[in-house]
């Protein structure tokens, strides 16, 4: 990467990982806070406030990026985080449930998420972009764990209405790191693998596979928002422990769930066995949800289920998104991911609804056994799905002046040993492929390229 490129990713992995605290640093101790708030008669109250959040992200996530096509990726970026910084502003000042849930919604509403991956994808070269992809994908695992250790201990010196106040700050700083941090693009265009194309939704929702996964990642986040109404309570009740000290639950579980990550993410890579690592976590998934459906008796069966949760959790994490792009047609991959984040969206909001209801109504068993179908159908759903093929996404630039055949270029670049997929964008100058991780012609094909430029 060039100091422009490190720059903007940096920089918008960073604003990025920012809106995902201001959701992250409230989830292990907002139903304990909810809780205490007038309005709030009952469990089903605090699983629709935590989760508001999620329905107004997945309704305007793709719209608003369609949108920053059309009026620039940073007057949309401006305006989202506007917007997030009003919603949480309104939440730290929310005296009672229904004022809470109103901040939430809001805060849903600055939905920049496809904005800054357009933007991101403006700033770097086709042989950069996968790197600064990640880099916004180890942002939001970071976010994630460090706020589940930080939120119950900010909560205890500032209290949840000043977490949700510090986000609102943080954001409004944020702005004019967008400003001033982050470069204006030269050209702005379409980009296939990193924006959603309303041509390419009909053959991603046609797709299968993308399909299952798409139903994955709506379960496992309607899991986790369900799981969150109950455990803040079991924590404090069954385990004993005051919420200050939650966090000596969730360092440990969230630390062993990362290290043990690794070696399962590369062995399925590396052999080719990425579909039994995957199944094997969703397993061990559906496993510590029964286990918290059967046995929340005692403080150490819960941190023994949080634990398998947490393996099982950042492994699902980190495989999912592979899983997307080795499936998705090479020139549709930002559709589907356009598409996934919007079943995450409304797996938030409806698992966190759920389990609101649920735990109203029937305890920790209702929500528990909630979660338990969602990963066994998921189970299932995975264990039918193709294992992926062992392949890699690669773009290369397509010169400024070239006036050549782009069917005819895709033919022979799909021609090239190891090439399993190949489509010229000529509006966006650009070819993607999809090659073979272990043997794939690579000089002829950048030979071929070259022959373009």
């Amino acid at each position: 990467m060039n100091p422009l490129e490190l720059r903007a990713s940096l920089g918008l992995a960073g604003v990025y990982a920012l809106r995902m605290l201001g959701m992250f640093l409230i989830l292990p101790v907002f139903a304990l806070y909810a809780k205490t708030l007038p309005g709030t008669h009952s469990a089903t109250w605090i699983g629709i406030a935590l989760g508001a959040y999620g329905l107004t992200q997945a309704l305007l996530q793709l719209p608003l990026g369609m949108l920053s096509d059309r009026i620039g990726r940073k007057k949309v970026i401006y305006g989202g985080l506007l917007v997030f910084a009003l919603g949480s502003f309104i939440a730290a000042e929310a005296h009672d449930i229904v004022w809470l849930t109103i901040g939430r919604i809001i805060q849903g509403s600055g939905a920049i998420s496809a904005a800054i991956t357009a933007l991101l994808a403006d700033l770097t070269r086709e042989e950069n972009r996968t790197k600064a992809m990640a880099m916004i994908g180890m942002s939001i695992g970071t976010t994630f764990a460090v706020s589940l250790v930080l939120g119950p201990l900010l909560a205890h010196y500032i209290g949840v209405n000043g977490i949700f106040a510090l986000t609102g700050v943080l954001t409004l700083m944020a702005l004019a790191g967008v400003k001033y941090l982050i470069p204006d693009p030269v050209v702005s265009r379409f980009h296939s693998d990193a924006e959603a194309n309303t041509s390419r939704l009909g053959s991603v929702m046609r797709n299968g596979d993308l399909l299952r996964l798409n139903y994955g990642i709506f379960s496992l986040h309607a899991a986790q928002m369900a799981m969150f109404v109950v455990i803040p309570f079991a924590l404090t009740t069954t385990g004993g422990l005051d919420k200050a000290h939650h966090w000596q639950v969730y360092l440990p579980v969230v630390l062993i769930g990362f290290i043990l990550m690794v070696p399962a993410i590369i062995y399925g890579e590396k052999r080719h066995k990425l579909k039994t690592v995957f199944v094997g976590a969703i397993a061990l998934m559906t496993l510590a949800q029964l286990g918290m459906a059967l046995a929340l008796d005692s403080f150490w069966q819960i941190v023994t289920w949080l634990t398998g949760y947490f393996i099982a959790f950042n492994i699902l994490e980190a495989s999912l998104p592979s899983l997307i792009s080795k499936i998705a047609p090479a020139d549709a991959k930002g559709t589907a991911i356009g598409v996934y984040n919007t079943a995450q969206s409304f797996g938030l909001f409806l698992g966190a609804a759920a389990g609101g209801v649920l735990y109203t109504h029937f305890g920790s068993g209702g929500v528990f056994g909630f979660t338990s179908f969602l990963m066994l159908s998921w189970l299932v759903l995975a264990v039918t799905m193709r294992p992926p093929q062992a392949v890699k996404s690669v773009m290369f630039h397509i010169g400024e002046s070239w006036r050549g055949s782009a069917p005819l270029l895709s033919q022979r670049l799909a021609s090239q040993r190891g090439v399993k997929e190949a489509v010229v964008v000529i509006d966006e100058r650009v070819a993607y492929l999809k090659v073979s991780q272990e043997d794939w012609d690579e000089a002829a094909v950048q030979q071929l390229i070259l022959e373009t430029n």
